[in-house]
This record gives structure tokens, C-alpha cells and sequence, in this order.
């Protein structure tokens, strides 16, 4: 090969490669929420004492600081516990919030 075309060879080849990894890549924040995700699951069953499915107040204290402080937001029937999805359903409610430029 002439030496234009090992640089152009080159500079395709860099192309490809740095294309290919950016199509195989997530976007940040589906990437945050999917960790987020996989995290919550595991900390809601080590913080739920009883394993009734619920947190209580005192459960959400002891073993999700997070989520206590938003307690009152999340158990929105005001029934004195919350469950998993309800925390994600808040979580959602939450980012599409701040997707909206609420502050």
C-alpha cells in the first residue's frame, strides 16, 4: 500500500472501531437507571426485616434512609407501608420530572 492510503485505511479502521463501541454503549441515563434498578431490589429485601413484601416506616429508617425521607410521598394511599413497586413507580414519577426541566 502507498503511504495515503495506509492513512486513510487507518482512519477508517479507527472509525469503525470507535463506532462499534459507541453503538454497543447505553445511554448514560438508561444506564444509571438500569443500575439503579438492580440495586433497589436487593436493598429493599435486606431492608424489609419481616419479609412481609412491605417496608414499614421503621424498616425504610433503618435500612433505606432515601427512601424514608420520602416516605410519605411514596405511600400515597397513606397505608403505613410501601411496597417495591411503589418506590419504583415514585423513582419514575421522579426522573420524568426532571426530564420535564422541573426542578
Amino acid at each position: 500500500m502507498r503511504p495515503p492510503l495506509r492513512r486513510l485505511a487507518a482512519a477508517l479502521l479507527a472509525c469503525l472501531v470507535v463506532g462499534a463501541a459507541h453503538a454497543q454503549t447505553a445511554p448514560p441515563d438508561a444506564s444509571r437507571g438500569d443500575a439503579l434498578r438492580s440495586q433497589l431490589a436487593p436493598r429493599f429485601a435486606a431492608a424489609d426485616t419481616n419479609a412481609d413484601g412491605r417496608l414499614s416506616r421503621d424498616e425504610a429508617k433503618a435500612g433505606m434512609p432515601r427512601v424514608y425521607r420520602a416516605f410519605d410521598a411514596i405511600d400515597s394511599a397513606h397505608a403505613g407501608s410501601i411496597t417495591l413497586a411503589q418506590i419504583e413507580a415514585y423513582l419514575a414519577s421522579q426522573r420524568g420530572k426532571r426530564g420535564a426541566g422541573a426542578p
